[in-house]
């Protein structure tokens, strides 16, 4: 493959130019041509909509947020503070009332050792009264007494608190959204049915934990949320079948 894997449709010099901004180093590195590349299916599922964000579908669970105004990739939640690193989310969509930051995952979960790196930093008293389950699950994450093996927990909260924060900014209430692919097979070896049994579990019992919290946290599988697109506009389910048929989520 010659230049990236972009499909009809998504505005490759704005993506290539976000992903450059981004911490990622998709492109420099080459991991954007990977065929395990997570930022390609992210970026393909939703760098079709940067020009259309209007006809975005409805994301499973966050139906009532509005017509998006706002479709991108790449989006950079920043804490309250001006040093130090903050967080890159996949994509974000705004609307008039609600500001959602997509996570998405295609073989991290089955792939990649988790670990914690939680600075005393995010102990700073910013986050408001209402992230006690985010800033227990901090806590739990640390001490090990919350541990996970598929799900990232740990760059969740990250993210949370980093949309808590971005959400006040602009006005809108905050959602953190787990996209996560359930790949059939990784290097010709099937993924054992209990990993993704269990990474659905660990969403759960992470939902469970930060419910009720300022940054509602929702989530939903490609398929799922692709199979919503079958009976929308035939050039939205065009688009929903090439990621299917390209990527395999």
């Amino acid at each position: 493959m010659s230049g990236p894997p972009f499909l009809p449709g998504i505005p490759a010099s704005h993506v290539l130019a976000r992903l450059a901004q981004a911490g990622g180093k998709e492109v420099e590195s080459g991991k954007l041509l990977s065929p395990e590349s997570s930022a390609a299916l992210a970026v393909n599922c939703f760098g079709w909509f940067i020009e259309r964000p209007e006809q975005l579908p409805s994301l499973n669970g966050v139906e009532t947020a509005g017509t998006p105004e706002l479709v991108d990739v790449e989006f950079c939640a920043r804490f309250p503070w001006s040093g130090g690193r903050h967080p890159w989310l996949d994509a974000v969509v705004q609307t008039p009332t609600t500001l959602i930051g997509i996570e998405s995952k295609r073989f991290e979960p089955f792939r990649d050792v988790k670990s914690v790196s939680l600075s005393d930093a995010y102990d700073r008293p910013v986050w408001g009264d209402n992230m006690e389950g985010y800033e227990r699950m901090r806590d739990g994450l640390r001490s090990g007494q919350a541990g996970f093996v598929q799900l990232d927990a740990a760059q969740l909260v990250k993210h949370a608190f980093g949309l808590v924060t971005e959400g006040r900014r602009r006005n809108r209430a905050p959602v953190l959204f787990y996209l996560f692919a359930e790949p059939a097979a990784r290097n010709g070896r099937a993924i054992a049915p209990d990993d993704l049994a269990r990474h659905r579990d660990e969403i759960a019992r992470f939902s469970e934990a930060v419910a009720g919290d300022e940054v509602a946290f929702r989530s939903a599988s490609y398929r799922e949320w692709l199979g919503t697109w079958r009976g929308l506009d035939s050039n939205i389910a065009a688009h929903g079948q090439a990621i299917i048929e390209m990527f395999a989520p």
